[in-house]
């Protein structure tokens, strides 16, 4: 069953406070928050009573302030999010020709310099597309990261996180430890993609931030896995 119910909340941060409380609640089959209309719409699918709804977003100290019409609006309806990985190919593509330059400068092929610049560019890249809005990132990624929807700090925090990666596998900065935090945080990525993927349902890849509407799919979860391996690899050899 489908409910639609009018609220106080009030903009994308205030989605992200009951991200994790809906994403966690029994009963619950999917869930969506339209900040943008002046009703501020929460759509909850699932064998979830009205007053079961009002008890879990009391839990974030909002509250229901009337059901709506069943019937959504039309004009109201959210774009489908439209399935384009060119701009994370052609990134990905690029941070594999520089890393494949450097090579050929150096005059012989070296695996672990290869990947540890390769990493290097990766995080250093991909934290930039975050750190344009480090807000709307935090919003996109709080719905299928574990941490981040605990968390709105972790997930404010993340992109600098990436950028200190990056920065430390440009100076070779204690390989051990850079690399056990990047398995650490790749691994986790990997666990909220994964369950996302599995639940079915769909949401923004906040992987290149703000800027490029990238949809969830098994691309992001081959993206978290190969950085994984790559620090795996370089903690054993």
């Amino acid at each position: 069953m489908i409910r639609r119910y009018k609220t106080n909340l009030r903009c994308e941060g205030c989605v992200g406070s009951i991200a994790p409380i809906f994403n966690a609640a029994s009963g619950v089959t999917s869930w969506s928050a339209d900040v943008t209309g002046t009703d501020k719409v929460l759509t909850v699918e699932g064998d979830v009573p009205p007053a079961r709804v009002g008890d879990l977003l009391g839990k974030a100290g909002y509250a229901i302030l009337g059901e709506v019409s069943a019937e959504p609006p039309k004009v109201a309806a959210a774009p489908e999010l439209k399935t384009s990985y060119f701009p994370l190919v052609l990134i990905v593509a690029y941070i594999l020709v520089v890393v494949g330059a450097v090579e050929v400068s150096a005059g012989v092929f070296e695996w672990h310099r290869a990947m540890t610049n390769f990493m290097a560019g990766f995080f250093l890249v991909f934290s930039f597309f975050k750190l344009l809005d480090v807000t709307a990132f935090a919003d996109a990624y709080q719905t299928y990261d574990l941490v981040a929807a605990r968390s709105r700090a972790y997930a404010l925090a993340y992109p600098f996180v990436e950028l200190l990666l990056g920065v430390a596998y440009l100076l070779h900065f204690q390989p051990l430890v850079t690399n056990g935090v990047t398995l650490l945080v790749m691994t986790i990525g990997i666990a909220g993609v994964m369950r996302t993927l599995l639940a079915g349902r769909t949401v923004k890849c906040a992987c290149l931030g703000a800027v490029f509407n990238l949809p969830m799919s098994y691309v992001t979860l081959a993206e978290d896995a190969v950085m994984a391996v790559m620090a795996a690899i370089m903690l054993l050899v």
